[in-house]
């Protein structure tokens, strides 16, 4: 009986060590999604700039979309922002953003000294919305098509060649389709 309890401790490092060793490799950046191919969770949510302003899933629909998860704390955010800002400018890509468990006052103030690429900014100070959707952190970017289904989902900073190499196929993909 006493080795029993010798291999039990052994067995479950074993265990353990086999569950590790299957994420050594894995693309973080790209993880699923349970709601790819799925419409935008419901939602009521105010924007950033009207706290009396309610937006629904409506938001999403007529033409496909880049949904970013942000915030003023999330030092990601402040790295990928000019980018942003460069496909809203420049490529003349649609961006809803998500100010993601915020302050109201101190996200504004953000977007005055940065420059706003949002089409419209959906204000979530609980982090409500952003948990309906799976958000583990911000950044997030999402692609929602003209239909409000969420196409893909990019965890990390967009960068130039994140763009280039990942999401803009996959929105010109579903920008055509729509």
């Amino acid at each position: 009986m006493r080795r029993l309890y010798l291999f039990i401790p052994l067995a479950l490092a074993v265990a353990l060590g086999v569950v590790l060793a299957s994420g050594i490799g894995r693309d973080t950046s790209s993880l699923d999604s349970a709601l790819i191919g799925e419409p935008v969770p419901a939602f009521e949510l105010a924007t950033l700039s009207d706290p009396d302003g309610a937006r629904t899933p409506d938001v999403f629909r007529g033409q496909t979309q880049l949904l970013n998860v942000w915030g003023t704390w999330c030092p990601s955010c402040r790295v990928e922002h000019p980018e942003l800002m460069r496909l809203a400018d420049e490529k003349g890509i649609p961006i809803v953003g998500l100010n993601y468990k915020d302050n109201r006052d101190a996200a504004l103030k953000w977007l005055e000294e940065r420059g706003d690429p949002y089409s419209v900014t959906l204000f979530d100070p609980q982090g409500a919305f952003g948990f309906d959707l799976g958000v583990y952190g911000a950044p997030e970017t999402y692609i929602i098509d003209a239909e409000g289904i969420v196409r893909y989902r990019h965890v990390g900073v967009v960068n130039e060649q994140v763009w280039r190499e990942t999401l803009a196929p996959v929105f010109e993909q579903y920008r055509q389709e729509g």
